[in-house]
């Protein structure tokens, strides 16, 4: 669950989110629409800790996002605008060591399942630079979720990707949902 209360923030003079106050519950799938500059990445951001609030608050499965930090982002799988790919590894290396970086009980099957989840699990050996967009976006997802979160945040998660692909990545988001 995510409680958002009276949540904004400034850019020195600039408000780029004003009084935000919203709920979601779980298995909900929220969108936030708007245009470019609307606040959409900042709120995700302050929402995922990596970026503090001006004022406000955020509760992730009621954990204070800025007093309760640690254990809030572990509740949290977030695929950002620009995923921080590492081209050198390996695509199972890549998801295996956010599994491990996020104290993931048993990373190794964890990952393998993932892997399966997004079709990448043939893929494995393969170096994360090999990967198409498209491919390399499922790899975001995967990472996202490897360690089960109860709250997925992401941030333009179709985009750069072909048609066919934004149907799959929307299925296993709405799967995800229920």
């Amino acid at each position: 669950m995510i409680e958002v209360k009276s949540l904004s923030r400034y850019y020195g003079d600039f408000l780029a989110v004003d009084q935000l106050s919203f709920k979601a519950r779980s298995g909900e799938i929220l969108g936030l629409l708007g245009p470019n500059g609307a606040g959409k990445t900042t709120t995700m951001r302050m929402l995922t800790g990596y970026l503090p609030p001006s004022s406000g608050t955020a509760l992730i499965d009621n954990h204070d996002i800025v007093n309760d930090s640690v254990e809030a982002r572990k509740r949290i799988g977030y695929l950002p605008e620009r995923v921080p790919i590492y081209p050198d590894m390996t695509v199972r290396g890549y998801v295996l060591f956010w599994a491990q970086l996020r104290g993931t009980k048993n990373a190794k099957s964890r990952t393998d399942t993932v892997l399966k989840q997004f079709d990448l699990y043939t893929r494995k050996d393969k170096l994360v630079r090999q990967l198409s967009k498209g491919m390399r976006q499922r790899l975001g997802l995967a990472q996202a979720l490897v360690h089960e979160p109860p709250v997925l945040i992401l941030d333009e998660p179709t985009i750069g990707i072909d048609p066919q692909q934004v149907i799959e990545v929307r299925d296993v988001v709405r799967e995800l949902g229920k």
